[in-house]
């Protein structure tokens, strides 16, 4: 499964359970800069070194 898919998995299970749409909106960027990050990348993929190993991206 690619991170957009289970994003758009997570949001619609938390839209659900009665979470607030500002809370699903402040996830929904934090998903969406991470599923930039890794390019799309299998959940499989994916290892907590992976995520900690991540450097700040510089805007210039």
């Amino acid at each position: 499964m690619l991170l957009s898919n289970a994003w758009k998995t997570y949001e619609a299970d938390k839209r659900i359970e009665g979470f607030s749409p500002y809370t699903l909106k402040a996830y929904g960027v934090q998903a969406k800069l991470l599923i930039s990050y890794f390019e799309d990348a299998k959940i499989t993929t994916l290892t907590t070194g992976k995520l900690k190993d991540t450097s700040p991206i510089q805007v210039i």
